[in-house]
């Protein structure tokens, strides 16, 4: 069979959304337009926008075509079109489905179709005033150091992914999304207040509140849930999490002891870490760190502040870098299971 024939126009513009958008802001512009523009709605003289938008979302949808669509798109300047004009160089036109109706199986869409929720299903919608909404900008206000350190070492969210949805949500709920973002701003302690890495995980997690209920009405469980774990990620690996996590207390006492090591006990460190192969192995076998991202957060801390405490103390770039590696060890003991934990830590345990 052959493959379908390349659009010729600018799929992107037809989604009114940015060329890198997320697949889940793909499955949203679509459901807001296909519903402004369904002849149910519109009037049989929208039913080729709706082909078109449909068009647009067959291949965007799809990683595979999406990628063979963007690579003819770099090659060449595209036309943007109107989703109200008909246009003869479009794949041919299919029968126009409503969001959530099943796709014919030649449709090339791969991950699944997103159904949105019933509505007595949804979540609720959250306003600015909501108690869950004031409880975190309280929780926003009251950040610790600690938590502060680990905001700034978190996964960074999707901030473009907000801003690519932003068209298609009703003008109160885009308002507040802009309010939450400069509340936020203002209730952040004034220190950290302009870091990035802080305000915009505080930002995405308070957005993910307001937006929750619209998501679950757009989205189906597998996306939704991939929004919800990418908006909330940075913020929820950092609040009310110790500074390394779950081993903080013998971390925390490595740092201490960093400050202090003599330069034969420093040497000491590197051969045996260079012999254990620390320094190589950031993350415990079989396993993944975007799997954990509290227990990620914790090493990256524990490893910086190991070394910054070398550092304090006079000792060589390379031993840095070895007590780092121990460091990371002890906060990823969990990982590693205690036994092996046992091993890899026993040159520091043994100075």
């Amino acid at each position: 069979m052959r493959p379908p024939e390349i659009p010729t126009d600018d799929l992107y513009v037809r989604l009114e959304l940015p060329a890198d958008a997320a697949p889940e802001a793909v499955e949203i512009a679509w459901r807001t337009l296909l519903k402004r523009h369904h002849p149910d709605v519109a009037g049989e003289s929208s039913l080729e926008a709706a082909k078109r938008i449909n068009v647009a979302h067959d291949w965007l949808a799809d990683p595979t075509l999406r990628a063979r669509y963007d690579r003819a798109r770099s090659r060449a300047v595209v036309k943007a079109p109107s989703v109200r004009a008909a246009s003869t160089r479009t794949a041919p036109a299919k029968p126009v489905r409503r969001p959530g109706a099943s796709r014919a199986p030649d449709s090339g869409h791969r991950h699944g179709h997103a159904h949105a929720h019933d509505e007595d299903e949804r979540a609720p919608d959250v306003g600015l005033h909501s108690p869950v909404v004031l409880a975190f900008l309280d929780r926003v206000a009251a950040l610790t150091p600690d938590e502060i350190d680990r905001l700034r070492l978190a996964e960074q969210p999707p901030v473009a992914f907000v801003a690519s949805i932003r068209r298609f949500v009703s003008p109160e709920r885009a308002m507040a999304l802009d309010a939450m973002a400069a509340l936020v701003s203002e209730r952040l302690l004034s220190a950290v207040r302009w870091v990035p890495a802080v305000r915009d995980a505080a930002t995405s997690y308070g957005q993910f509140l307001l937006l929750a209920g619209f998501l679950e009405d757009m989205l189906s469980e597998p996306f939704v849930d991939r929004v919800e774990e990418r908006m909330t990620r940075g913020w929820l690996a950092a609040i009310g999490v110790p500074r390394y996590g779950p081993r903080t207390a013998e971390v925390r006492a490595l740092v201490t002891r960093a400050r202090t090591l003599t330069p034969g006990q420093g040497q000491r460190l590197v051969a045996a870490a260079a012999a254990l192969g620390l320094t190589d192995r950031l993350w415990p076998h079989g396993t993944d760190p975007e799997e954990d991202e509290v227990l990620r957060v914790s090493a990256a801390l524990a490893a910086q502040d190991a070394a910054e405490a070398a550092d304090a103390g006079g000792s060589t770039a390379r031993v840095q870098t070895a007590v780092a590696a121990y460091a990371r060890v002890a906060a990823l003991a969990p990982a590693f299971g205690p036994t092996e934990a046992r091993r890899l830590l026993r040159p520091w345990r043994d100075l």
